[in-house]
């Protein structure tokens, strides 16, 4: 039976492309850049490319990307926005939990709840993390974003999803769950085909001393964790509960 997130973004590319969380691109980009070094030799995979937004304004840039999602939709518009100004792109269809790459990229970004932590459980989580460890050289490092479990302490989520502007989405019924810090919520989408689609989500939230748990469970030695603000990320927005979502930046060797 298919999980939540492979029904949403079935035939939900354009529309996804329209979302506000999706709009900070380029000033994403500026900090992936600066945090590599402005190094256009090395290799980044990106785990949950969607439609390829960070890999496309990268290539754009000179970098040599690859990108995997578990949707064929996303990733048929990520080859046609690449095609469309001739950029060389890698992309395949795969599922997070079950990627092989070994040792093959200097750095793997995770954006935007590309896959981490959509998955139905928290082992299912583990692997990816893992995963992304498994695909990056010892000298490589690992960027991504994932959900702030201090915000909906303090916070409500249902809130918060209604004051932002969506392409085709709304979410309500919000409910956190503070045994498995899961945040289960009714999504109603109205996909690039027109279809209306209700359905039962739920996304794992973690808090940061979690994180760097998990991260040192996997052999990195350096785990840094900010606020993250879409378009704008920074080293310089400590993490608050007011921040929706964290920036982890992480490395197997001291010196990153």
């Amino acid at each position: 039976m298919k999980q939540w997130y492979e029904i949403l973004f079935e035939n939900y590319a354009e529309k996804y492309d329209q979302e506000c969380f999706v709009q900070g691109t380029s000033g994403e980009c500026d900090f992936i850049e600066e945090e590599l070094n402005f190094n256009k030799t090395i290799s980044i995979l990106d785990i949950g490319c969607g439609t390829g937004r960070h890999i496309i304004e990268l290539a754009r840039r000179g970098y040599k990307v690859t990108g995997i999602d578990i949707s064929e939709s996303q990733l048929k518009r990520a080859q046609e926005k690449a095609d469309a100004e001739n950029l060389t792109i890698k992309i395949y269809k795969q599922d997070a939990r079950l990627i092989k790459f070994n040792a093959e990229f200097d750095a793997v970004i995770m954006l935007c709840e590309g896959g981490f932590p959509l998955m139905e459980t928290d082992e299912m989580n583990y692997t990816i993390l893992s995963n992304a460890a498994r695909a990056m050289k010892k000298s490589g490092k690992l960027i991504f974003t994932t959900l702030n479990g201090l915000f909906p302490l303090y916070n409500s989520v249902e809130k918060f999803c209604a004051s932002e502007s969506h392409g085709g989405a709304t979410y309500r019924s919000n409910t956190f769950d503070l045994m498995t810090f899961r945040d289960h919520n009714i999504t109603e989408i109205t996909d690039d085909l027109g279809n209306s689609k209700t359905l039962e989500c739920n996304e794992r939230y973690y808090v940061p001393s979690e994180i760097t748990w998990l991260l040192k469970s996997l052999g990195f030695k350096k785990v840094d964790i900010f606020g993250a603000k879409t378009g704008r990320f920074s080293r310089e927005d400590r993490l608050t509960t007011a921040n929706f979502e964290m920036l982890v930046i992480a490395s197997k060797i001291y010196s990153l």
